[in-house]
C-alpha cells in the first residue's frame, strides 16, 4: 500500500522536476515575447494536472510495472519451469530452451506499444497531415511490430550474451539501405517512430525485463547486459514502419498494374 509520506515525498520530487520546465515557459512568455498568458487560471490547473497525474504514474511503476516485468523475467528463466518442459533434465540448457522468453518479451513488446499514449499521439497526426494516406492502426502495429521484434532480438542478446554493437550496427546497416529505397513521405516519420517508443509505457516494462533477465540468465551481468533493450525497441521501429510503407507501395502498384491490364 501507498503510504501518505510516500505519495508526498514523490509528489514534492515531481514538483521539483517540473519547475524547471514552468519557469522556461513563463520566462519565455513573460521576458521575451512580453504577451501575459491566456486562461491562466486553466494553464496553474493543467500544470497542477500534470504534477498529479506524474505522482500516481511514478508511484504504479514502483509499485506495479517495475516488480511485474522483473517477476515474469525471474519466473520464465526459472531452471524448473524450463526443464518441465524438456525430457532429459540431464542436458545443459540453450538459448533456444528460453523461447518462453522470446514469446513473451514479443508479446509485451507488441501490447505496450499499441498502448503507448505518445504513438496513438504521432499515429493521428500523421493520419490528418497526410489526408488519411497513412493509417492510424496500420502504423501503430508497424511500430508495434517492430518494438516486438526488438525486444524479442533484445532478450535473445541477453540469453546468449552477444555484445549489443553488433546487433545495433547491423539493424542501422539495414536503416540506411532501407532509407535509400523506402517512400520519401515515410522517411522522416519512421526515424519519430523510433522515438515515440521509448515513452511512458514501454520503457518501464522493457527495462524491468532486461535487468529480470540478465540477473537470473547464469554468467550474465545485470549491469552489462541488463541494459540496452530500449536500444532495440527504439532501433526496430524504423525498420519496421519503412518496411510497411514498402509493402504498401508494392502491394499498390501490382493492384494498379492489374487494373492496367484488364482495362486493356
Amino acid at each position: 500500500m501507498i503510504s501518505l509520506t510516500q505519495f508526498f515525498n514523490t509528489f514534492i520530487d515531481t514538483v521539483i522536476d517540473v519547475i524547471p520546465i514552468a519557469t522556461i515557459i513563463f520566462g519565455f512568455q513573460i521576458a521575451v515575447l512580453r504577451k501575459p498568458i491566456a486562461n491562466l487560471h486553466r494553464v496553474i490547473l493543467g500544470f497542477f494536472y500534470v504534477i498529479l497525474g506524474l505522482t500516481l504514474f511514478l508511484l504504479g511503476l514502483e509499485l506495479a510495472l517495475f516488480p511485474l516485468g522483473e517477476t515474469m523475467a525471474k519466473q520464465l528463466t526459472a531452471p524448473e519451469f524450463i526443464y518441465s518442459f524438456k525430457d532429459d533434465i540431464t542436458e545443459s540448457l540453450g538459448w533456444i530452451d528460453y523461447y518462453w522468453v522470446y514469446l513473451f518479451a514479443f508479446a509485451i513488446g507488441f501490447s505496450t506499444t499499441i498502448a503507448e499514449p505518445s504513438l496513438i499521439a504521432v499515429a493521428i497526426k500523421a493520419n490528418q497531415v497526410s489526408g488519411g494516406a497513412i493509417k492510424v492502426n496500420g502504423l501503430r502495429i508497424a511500430v508495434a511490430l517492430g518494438v516486438a521484434i526488438g525486444i524479442s532480438l533484445g532478450s535473445y542478446r541477453i540469453v546468449v550474451g552477444d555484445p549489443i554493437h553488433y546487433y545495433i550496427m547491423g539493424g542501422y546497416a539495414v536503416v540506411i539501405i532501407q532509407t535509400h529505397f523506402a517512400p520519401k513521405q515515410i522517411i522522416a516519420l519512421a526515424y519519430d517512430s523510433g522515438g515515440v517508443t521509448t515513452s511512458t509505457v514501454t520503457v518501464p516494462l522493457v527495462t524491468a525485463l532486461g535487468l529480470g533477465l540478465a540477473s537470473q540468465v547464469p554468467g550474465r551481468n545485470p549491469v552489462i547486459d541488463g541494459f540496452g533493450l530500449v536500444a532495440f525497441a527504439s532501433l526496430f521501429p524504423i525498420i519496421s514502419v519503412m518496411a510497411y510503407a514498402q509493402i504498401t507501395r508494392w502491394l499498390n502498384s501490382r493492384t494498379s498494374s492489374k487494373e492496367n491490364d484488364n482495362a486493356l
